[in-house]
């Protein structure tokens, strides 16, 4: 499960995932990115580059004439039944991210954790994206983050963890010809074993309206 995540370096983005002619001015930081916040993905654009399109956290399901939900997550084994396959095999994407946050406990009692590689301050979640058209006729452009298996330390947080690509995938993950679910099986791994760094941080998170840069910092910090 991966609800919340942060976007620091937005001004990185750009160079970071090699796009060209973006105004960085667009990108802002965010530090609690929640679900239906429009944030910055990268897809492959037709000629081959990578490119910066905005899009909503939470791809669309209908069920149904009216019935409808909103699907922030994907899991990897699952990603290539019903629903899910031709977006998984089609229509890949990287979101970027600083980290994410978890939380561990019992309901109404429940302590956030700031989660992050160690050695990637800039990465990208494995992300989908969809489009679907709202009551006005306006297609919007909808992202998931990929959760796999949790590696040791995430284990003792929760049970699934985001898709972290490491930066040699992250060209392989937007490639159009990766469409085949032997192709693209072998990125859904969790992080390696002590490669995160996870700290206890403010409740503050807790609320969607607080976003600032205190919010990732260790509890203890503060």
């Amino acid at each position: 499960m991966c609800g919340r995540y942060l976007l620091d370096e937005a001004d990185q983005i750009a160079p970071r995932f090699h796009v060209e002619d973006w105004d960085e001015a667009k990108l802002k930081p965010n530090y609690n990115v929640a679900p239906t916040m429009v944030m910055p993905v990268i897809t492959q654009s037709d000629d081959g580059k990578p490119q910066i399109e905005m899009m909503q956290w939470g791809i669309t399901r209908f069920f149904g004439k009216d019935a409808k939900k909103m699907l922030i997550n994907t899991r990897a084994d699952k990603a290539f039944g019903g629903f899910w396959k031709k977006t998984v095999c089609s229509r890949r994407c990287l979101i970027p991210a600083n980290g994410f946050y978890e939380w561990k406990g019992s309901a109404g009692n429940k302590t956030p954790y700031f989660i992050h590689p160690k050695n990637e301050k800039l990465f990208a979640f494995a992300g989908i994206w969809d489009t679907w058209k709202n009551d006005d006729g306006h297609e919007i452009k909808t992202f998931s983050i990929m959760t796999t298996e949790p590696n040791a330390e995430m284990r003792e947080i929760h049970n699934r963890e985001p898709v972290m690509l490491h930066r040699e995938d992250e060209t392989s993950w937007l490639e159009p010809s990766n469409d085949s679910p032997d192709a693209l099986e072998r990125f859904f791994y969790p992080y390696e074993d002590n490669g995160l760094e996870i700290y206890e941080v403010s409740r503050d998170v807790n609320v969607v309206k607080n976003n600032n840069g205190k919010l990732f910092l260790p509890i203890n910090s503060q």
